[in-house]
């Protein structure tokens, strides 16, 4: 079964991007908190990369009620962001996020965090 990664993100030209760096994996995409909600509970993806700003509910407050359910609270969420400052990713890791990645990224670095928060069964062989 391949493993699935939600981006939730509401810029189009950034859930692409993500897409492509991840073309390993079955990407799914959400450009909204609520939006992403609904796909975290239909697909239970393996992990979540999630924007903080987005229109409606934004993604700290999607974050949080991903962790709050029981039945979503293991699914690894990144937070991917423009903003960089000390604050907002403590105040993301209070809310359970599980990482931090800041705009613009390289692709090694997205690669690299989606990796960590992968449990080493879902982690793909290099050369596979």
């Amino acid at each position: 079964m391949p493993i699935k990664i939600l981006i939730a993100d509401d810029q189009p030209q950034i859930r692409n991007l993500v897409k492509s760096m991840l073309s390993e994996y079955l990407v799914l995409q959400a450009s909204s908190g609520e939006e992403a909600l609904r796909v975290v509970r239909e697909s239970r993806p393996d992990l979540v990369i999630m924007d903080i700003l987005m229109p409606g509910m934004d993604g700290l407050t999607a974050c949080s009620q991903i962790k709050a359910d029981p039945a979503t609270s293991q699914i690894p969420v990144l937070v991917l962001t423009i903003i960089d400052h000390d604050l907002n990713r403590r105040f993301a890791n209070n809310l359970g996020a599980d990482g931090y990645v800041t705009k613009p990224f390289t692709a090694d670095q997205l690669r690299q965090a989606v990796a960590g928060h992968l449990k080493p069964a879902e982690k793909i062989s290099p050369g596979a």
